[in-house]
């Protein structure tokens, strides 16, 4: 895996408090030109952190609900020809016998084997998937979701393959609707009120949307599932880091359901102290935090000390 990975680019660095403020809104635009998942040089630190997850109990970050035959196979489909495409370095897609067709993944240095229906026959590796969305999802950095739709606008939760949760539990939302789903995020009120007809545009999404989200931790570590503990600022020894999260849409309208995927970039603060116009932005994007966000992002508790620290006290 290290030779391979030495390969890649480095980490993107995206800075979407770069304006100074925290928002909470759509914030959507196209996927132009980019990629559905972005792979780099820090894969092998992600692959250990999704494998921890996995040992502290799969069904705690894997989760379906009412996830139908056709919407699980075209979430299939979508993944092994998007990483197909994407990075043909990476993986390739060889026939077998004109009823089973394997996918090579060189990064992991493992063969998944499907049938013609792209269900998983077999694997060479030692983790033990359960399925083809385990066994590809475990192949890439980003974590998946999937909303599910049906003909009288009921729309759920069905998928959640997140092995590194930031601050939430996919066993306790999977299911569960737009708003109930993002009822405990300060600040969603307007979003949730609209919870429908952002599930009907997540599902005409062919061509791809992303969009952007950030808070600030105190470790950087990937897994951030409630039923671990949250390390707190302490000023005497100060360290923080930015968790940024890319996230994208694509929508299957034939089989009405959307993948969702959610890739983490973790920066060391001083990253951004030792910039000027950075410190700045990421000061001043803090301090526009109402109460109620700085409670739900994990920050009440010190906000003045880690604000004067970012500032550059």
């Amino acid at each position: 895996m290290h030779d391979v990975a030495g390969k890649l680019p480095e980490p993107a660095f995206y800075v979407p408090f770069r304006h100074g403020r925290y928002e909470v809104a759509p914030g959507l635009s196209q996927v132009r030109g980019g990629r559905g998942f972005e792979l780099d040089r820090s894969f092998a630190g992600f692959r250990a952190a999704k494998l921890a997850s996995r040992g502290r109990g799969l069904s705690n970050y894997y989760c379906t609900s009412d996830l139908s035959d056709g919407v699980r196979a075209a979430v299939v489909r979508f993944l092994l020809r998007r990483l197909a495409e994407e990075w043909p370095g990476l993986f390739r897609s060889e026939s077998v016998d004109g009823r089973r067709h394997v996918l090579r993944c060189a990064l992991t240095r493992e063969t998944l084997t499907f049938n013609d229906d792209d269900t998983l026959v077999g694997t060479d590796d030692v983790v033990g998937y359960v399925d083809a969305i385990d066994a590809l999802a475990s192949q890439v950095q980003e974590d998946l979701a999937v909303v599910s739709s049906a003909a009288d606008g009921r729309h759920w939760l069905s998928m959640a393959h997140v092995m590194l949760p930031n601050g939430w539990a996919p066993a306790e939302k999977i299911g569960g609707s737009f708003s109930a789903i993002h009822e405990p995020v300060a600040g969603m009120a307007e979003m949730n009120r609209r919870g429908e007809e952002f599930a009907r545009l997540m599902v005409a999404a062919e061509r791809g949307l992303v969009r952007f989200a950030w808070g600030v931790t105190f470790d950087d570590e990937l897994d951030h599932h409630p039923s671990r503990p949250r390390t707190a600022f302490d000023p005497g020894r100060p360290r923080a880091f930015a968790r940024v999260e890319r996230q994208t849409i694509w929508g299957f309208p034939a089989v009405g359901a959307a993948v969702f995927t959610i890739r983490t970039y973790v920066y060391d603060a001083d990253v951004f102290r030792r910039d000027p116009a950075l410190r700045a932005a990421l000061g001043s994007g803090l301090r526009s935090m109402s109460a109620a966000s700085r409670a739900y992002k994990g920050l009440a508790a010190g906000f003045e000390d880690l604000a004067a620290w970012i500032d550059g006290g």
